[in-house]
């Protein structure tokens, strides 16, 4: 009877801990206090900034496809009969690209749109009303930790928002902790290393809520995760020796009635 005796003194305990181990409401859903945003003016306008090693499609369209030539790797018959012609560029160490006829140009830390002025500034030089697009071909982001399908995704278009990241990555799981976010970026050289709790609806207002190439975006395990790695190929045989005693405790009962 002793035996009974110990472990009903320690169902209580045992319950604790599992109830302690469950997440509360407060670790897992998002955007908690999002309705103190509503109404708010405060927009995030967030453009990301070319970066040595990025790709850059650049198209040149003018009126005559025979101008166009000259501003273009490419100089193929067939493009140039739409009147514009693309080539892609790499940004070098140093931030420039080397483009046809006007040379080397400083692109390293400037916005798309402000890139697509400064082309549009050289080339008005040379050809009356210039069009000029761009765009980053190498755009992805990397995903890690605890997330559904961790990974590296390429970005069809030049701007995701964290939440869309996460989206693609299958989103956290349920070991996931919501509130310390990590997204290393680095810019010109630089790496720096922030934090965001997307269980709070502001983090849409910081310069994170949209990610910028290259970014990674990694996950933490929760408490329960890791004491759940601590405890091992051991929890196997821990529920096995409860339900040893469990059955034990049964069985006592029933002979003792």
């Amino acid at each position: 009877m002793k035996y009974f005796f110990l472990l009903k003194k320690s169902i209580p305990f045992l319950f604790l801990v599992l109830l302690g181990s469950c997440a509360s409401k407060k670790d897992m859903i998002y955007y908690q206090d999002i309705d103190a945003l509503a109404g708010q003016e405060k927009s995030n306008s967030y453009e990301i900034k070319i970066q040595p090693d990025d790709l850059l499609q650049i198209s040149v369209y003018a009126e005559d496809p025979e101008i166009a030539k000259a501003f273009s790797l490419n100089t193929s018959s067939e493009t140039a009969t739409a009147g514009g012609l693309g080539s892609v560029y790499l940004v070098d160490a140093y931030g420039l690209i080397d483009f046809p006829t006007l040379g080397k140009i400083k692109v390293s830390g400037f916005t798309r749109t402000e890139v697509l002025h400064l082309l549009d500034t050289k080339l008005s030089q040379y050809i009356k009303k210039p069009i000029v697009s761009l765009r980053i071909m190498n755009f992805k982001v990397s995903v890690q930790g605890e997330v559904n399908t961790p990974g590296t995704y390429p970005i069809a278009s030049e701007r995701i928002t964290l939440i869309e990241a996460l989206t693609l990555a299958g989103d956290l799981s349920v070991y996931g902790k919501r509130k310390n976010i990590l997204i290393i970026r680095e810019i010109d050289g630089v790496k720096s290393f922030n934090r965001v709790d997307i269980t709070k609806a502001e983090f849409m207002n910081t310069p994170f809520y949209y990610l910028a190439q290259n970014d990674v975006v990694y996950v933490e395990p929760n408490q329960n995760k890791i004491n759940g790695s601590a405890v091992g190929p051991s929890t196997g045989l821990i529920f096995s020796v409860m339900s040893i005693l469990i059955a034990l405790t049964t069985l006592i009962i029933t002979s003792s009635k």
